[in-house]
């Protein structure tokens, strides 16, 4: 298939190499990957504050950017659930609410789109370590995806997949909610970061690099020396 990548604000500003991480994969599994470098923010930090008009200019956009793309495949389940769940929403009774609607049944988070498009659990990865899944709340809650990560960390070899007592709680980054409320939001961290050294994984694991971004400035600052990866990262590591 020709995979058009959606790479969002925070992975091209702060973590380039999961963009990189999920194009390798991909490419490994045999599609052509192409980046449309027109693309923009999709509209969720202006969506969550109410600034709706705003959202739905930067949603125009992203119709104008990805029109004609066979798919849509994206390393972060927040800003793939903003194109996939609310972009139909913002643009109800709008005359682009079609276009809307078909490229949200054109867009996946990127371990959606290997397990339950491609049908594909076993990437040819290796990594070697112990690992814990964050189920960050978009991907969870918008998205509906549990198992799937879970099914592709699984068949790494050399891995071995622990679960947190905490896996489905909120990290208390949450977008603007970190900054509108710094306070609620580390505690939160801490609930979830307390929890993940419980678990004895010397690696954190998720599919939103915001979230690992909040949880691995917390354990940093606490002097916790547990990496934090991309679902991505893990799998372009191959046999």
């Amino acid at each position: 298939m020709r995979v058009s990548l959606f790479i969002p604000c925070f992975v091209d500003q702060l973590t380039p190499r999961v963009g990189m991480a999920s194009a390798q994969v991909l490419k490994r599994l045999g599609h052509e990957v192409e980046f449309r470098d027109a693309q923009t923010c999709c509209g969720q930090p202006s969506f969550n504050s109410g600034h709706w008009d705003v959202a739905r200019a930067a949603a125009l956009r992203a119709l104008d950017v990805f029109k004609g793309a066979e798919v849509v495949v994206g390393p972060s389940a927040s800003c793939v659930a903003m194109m996939k769940k609310f972009y139909p929403e913002i643009l109800a009774g709008h005359p682009r609410l079609q276009e809307a609607q078909d490229l949200a049944a054109r867009t996946f988070e990127f371990g959606e789109f290997l397990v339950r498009k491609l049908g594909i659990t076993d990437v040819g990865a290796t990594f070697a370590g112990k690992a814990t899944y964050h189920d960050g709340c978009h991907g969870l809650r918008e998205l509906g995806l549990k198992e799937e990560p879970r099914q592709l960390l699984r068949a790494v070899k050399g891995l071995t997949l622990l679960e947190s007592e905490e896996a489905e709680t909120c990290c208390g980054f949450g977008g603007m909610f970190s900054v509108k409320f710094p306070m609620i939001s580390t505690a939160m961290a801490q609930v979830k970061c307390d929890a993940l050294v419980r678990s004895g994984a010397d690696i954190i694991v998720s599919s939103d690099p915001s979230c690992l971004l909040q949880i691995g400035g917390y354990l940093t600052r606490e002097g916790k020396a547990i990496r934090t990866l991309h679902l991505s990262e893990v799998l372009a590591n191959g046999s």
